[in-house]
């Protein structure tokens, strides 16, 4: 009997919520858990903040030498945002309708959140028809689709067009301008202001840069892709229906590197000019799995800002190669303490992007997986666990995060009990 009462003491010392839940991992109890579970030997923590890309930047952005016309001009990659070149980049400019990157960028928003359709019809206000420059002679009343008009802004660069569909957006083009430069600030444009949505406006205080003009331009084609369906059309037409009857009108790109380039392709992006603004241009290229993106601001004159593109995205494209890892390491699941459930499930949600600058070889880039040694409970799904770290020679080039992937609730007593009762019942 005393024998048989010790193990029911036993068990329910086990048990207790003193220590932890049947529904955890057994765990070495000189850890306190969490990211204290992965202290260094010098009591330091370990840094979870990692991002993809994130290490000392061997390949540091440059100013190489390059005949660049333009006063402001910068070169990106557009997979991992760093900066290949850069002049001026940084001093604030007109930027004309480059400004309509922007004007597409919370257009696609309004599309990925469901709040208008490609298909939706959109009339033309006489405010829209007003609007002189680049314009594809939009007539008040006149109803065109939301696509249509995305390819009147990106082709042919219609003034009008950006105003319509701004005012089908968000009710008046002042409400979708508060909107652009709230877009801006989130995406860390720090030195851009807008004042309209198409930049037919010289006003002095509409301005972005040509960082500014990368980083828009890289959200757009990153995260909506489908923008090159529309950017690398030549020629296209549409067709008003006024008052006056059917008329076919012809749009015809506005980029001219689309015929320029020979030994790369060109994917867009933007072009814009007032006699303020004088010639700019974003334009956007891919060759070998390495997309680039060149601003360029204030080029003297309508060839110059090509030639400027030309030369930045030869300059690119012959020093540059991307690594991306398409098998990342299998993850397991990690044990967690005093939770509902023993293990919670962890995943990745990013690919890992490197930039090669120096021919470095690729195939010898390692992979090592740092995690926790377990999970604390509560744990929440989203929160970091760990990060996959990729070294090349000895050095490590980048951190790609690892999640966990659900969230798993702290152990109460009734669980206690029931892991005990489960225990009885085997």
């Amino acid at each position: 009997m005393k024998s048989w009462l010790a193990f029911l003491l036993s068990l329910i010392l086990t048990f207790s919520p003193v220590f932890p839940s049947v529904c955890s991992a057994s765990v070495p109890p000189d850890l306190a858990g969490n990211a204290e579970a992965s202290r260094a030997a010098d009591g330091s923590l370990p840094d979870l903040t990692g991002q993809p890309g994130d290490a000392v930047l061997a390949n540091a952005s440059g100013s190489a030498s390059l005949s660049i016309s333009a006063p402001s001009a910068l070169l990106m990659e557009a997979s991992t945002g760093q900066v290949l070149y850069e002049k001026n980049a940084d001093e604030p400019k007109s930027p004309a309708s480059i400004t309509k990157i922007m004007t597409l960028i919370l257009i696609f928003d309004a599309l990925e959140a469901g709040e208008i359709q490609l298909s939706d019809s959109v009339t033309t206000s006489a405010y829209a028809q007003s609007m002189g420059g680049s314009q594809v002679f939009l007539e008040e009343g006149e109803v065109q689709t939301v696509e249509t008009l995305i390819k009147c802004i990106v082709i042919a660069s219609g003034n009008d067009a950006s105003v319509a569909m701004a005012e089908y957006v968000a009710g008046s083009e002042a409400e979708f301008v508060r909107r652009m430069n709230e877009r801006a600030a989130g995406l860390g444009m720090e030195n851009t202001h807008f004042e309209d949505c198409c930049g037919l406006t010289d006003s002095p205080t509409h301005v972005t840069t040509a960082r500014d003009i990368a980083l828009m331009s890289r959200e757009l084609i990153n995260r909506y892709p489908q923008i090159h369906t529309y950017s690398t059309i030549w020629m296209d037409t549409i067709t008003h229906v006024t008052r006056q009857g059917s008329k076919e009108f012809g749009l015809s790109n506005t980029n001219k590197l689309l015929k320029m380039a020979t030994n790369f392709t060109v994917t867009g992006l933007k072009t814009g000019s007032t006699s303020l603004a004088k010639y700019c241009f974003s334009g956007t290229a891919e060759k070998d799995g390495v997309r680039l993106i060149a601003a360029v601001m204030a080029a003297p004159d309508y060839k110059s800002r090509f030639s400027d593109a030309l030369t930045l995205l030869n300059y690119g494209f012959g020093m540059c190669r991307l690594y991306q890892d398409t098998e990342r390491l299998p993850l397991p699941e990690m044990a967690v303490k005093n939770g509902k459930e023993e293990t919670v499930p962890l995943s990745y949600q990013e690919t890992f992007s490197w930039l090669s600058m120096n021919g470095e070889d690729l195939s010898a880039i390692q992979k090592e997986l740092i995690l926790q040694e377990y999970a604390e409970a509560p744990v929440t799904a989203g929160s970091q666990a760990g990060w996959l770290a990729y070294s090349l020679n000895g050095e490590e080039i980048g951190r790609l995060p690892v999640y966990f992937a659900r969230d798993v609730e702290k152990a109460g007593f009734a669980d206690y009990w029931k892991g005990l009762l489960t225990v009885f019942l085997i």
